[in-house]
């Protein structure tokens, strides 16, 4: 196995790895057809939610909204902080996410709603999202992918540890390291992106949990 320093530095090396990985997970689980939401809207609500919070309980807050007739741009941007804040009780602190989903809504309002992001390039996006309140590097590029069908590719904590597990990585390179790391090694493609988040996703739920499964793990 390389070290985690070459692996990083030797680009052969690199795209051999990340491509190995895709094609194991795929074989093994087949298509994940993933992110779960109905618009991009509700991607962008999720994705802030899902900060330090299982994704049932973001599944709760959002049928709550749902039932509520609320999940929409309009009648969520008119609330404060201090309104958003009980409706988003299911999916745990929610007086820092109202916060941070409040900023976000007001972002969407001021540039026309999704329809408005789209007629900008993924780097002046990029940015822009990560300058609200709240909204760091995984956040705005489950946004830039999921709901806007652009090639960033997200990094998450279960990323971390498939990697760091299997000796690809040290587990404490910045995100932007690993987020390059994975886009020079693949099309730019954000249903292959997609597709790859949502594997890695799916084996730190089956096999690479907190106490891992290992011994049928389709990366062993």
């Amino acid at each position: 196995m390389p070290s985690a320093r070459a692996t990083l530095t030797r680009t052969p090396v690199r795209t051999v790895e990340v491509r190995l990985i895709f094609d194991r997970l795929h074989r093994t689980y087949g298509p994940q057809n993933w992110w779960p939401a109905e618009t991009a809207f509700e991607v962008a609500v999720g994705a802030v939610l899902t900060q330090n919070a299982s994704w049932t309980a973001v599944e709760r807050a959002i049928a709550r909204l749902k039932a509520d007739r609320m999940l929409s741009l309009a009648q969520l941007a008119r609330l404060s902080p201090a309104e958003l804040a009980p409706l988003l009780k299911p999916a745990g602190l929610y007086h820092v996410k109202a916060r941070r989903l409040h900023a976000l809504l007001q972002y969407l309002t001021a540039r026309g709603g999704f329809a408005g992001l789209r007629r900008k390039t993924t780097p002046a996006l990029r940015a822009e999202l990560l300058a609200l309140h709240g909204i760091g590097p995984e956040t705005a590029d489950s946004i830039l992918l999921y709901a806007l069908d652009r090639p960033a590719f997200v990094v998450d904590a279960y990323t971390r540890r498939i990697l760091s597990r299997y000796g690809i990585i040290r587990g404490s390179e910045p995100y932007d390291t690993l987020r390059q790391w994975f886009q020079s090694a693949l099309p730019a493609d954000p249903r292959l992106f997609n597709e790859y988040h949502a594997l890695l996703v799916r084996l730190a739920r089956t096999h690479c949990r907190v106490r891992p499964l290992c011994s049928d793990c389709p990366l062993a």
